[in-house]
């Protein structure tokens, strides 16, 4: 759980400590995009809030808290989409559901193939 610092912390706060923020180091795995710089997530985070670096505050947590302020966060790189964000469902999903809808319609759907089934004396 983040310190209390770290949870109180607003846009203003990240963006503000993001200006005058400099970073030496390697940068980590999780970054976050702040006005055109590529910055360290958690290391930002725990200097907009003015805490500690040891603070008990984890990367994971620090990256929810820049993705729930809107900023564009990224994994090794890649920016990282929101898994709860509504996406249309992709096109190949689209032709798979009219595919199955087809299949329980008409003569030789599977509806009537099994219909065909319980009244037939064959099976």
């Amino acid at each position: 759980m983040p310190s209390s610092r770290v949870s109180a912390l607003t846009k203003e706060d990240i963006a503000a400590a993001a200006r005058n923020f400099r970073w030496s180091r390697q940068m980590p795995k999780w970054t976050v995009m702040v006005e055109g710089r590529e910055l360290p997530a958690r290391p930002l985070i725990l200097e907009a809030a003015g805490v500690a670096p040891n603070d008990p505050t984890n990367s994971h947590q620090a990256v929810a808290i820049l993705q729930e302020q809107g900023f564009d966060v990224r994994y090794q790189g890649k920016t990282i989409v929101e898994e709860d964000s509504p996406d249309a469902p992709s096109p190949e999903f689209e032709g798979l559901l009219r595919k199955l809808r087809g299949s329980c319609k008409g003569g030789d759907s599977l509806v009537e193939a099994r219909e065909r089934e319980h009244t037939d004396d064959r099976y």
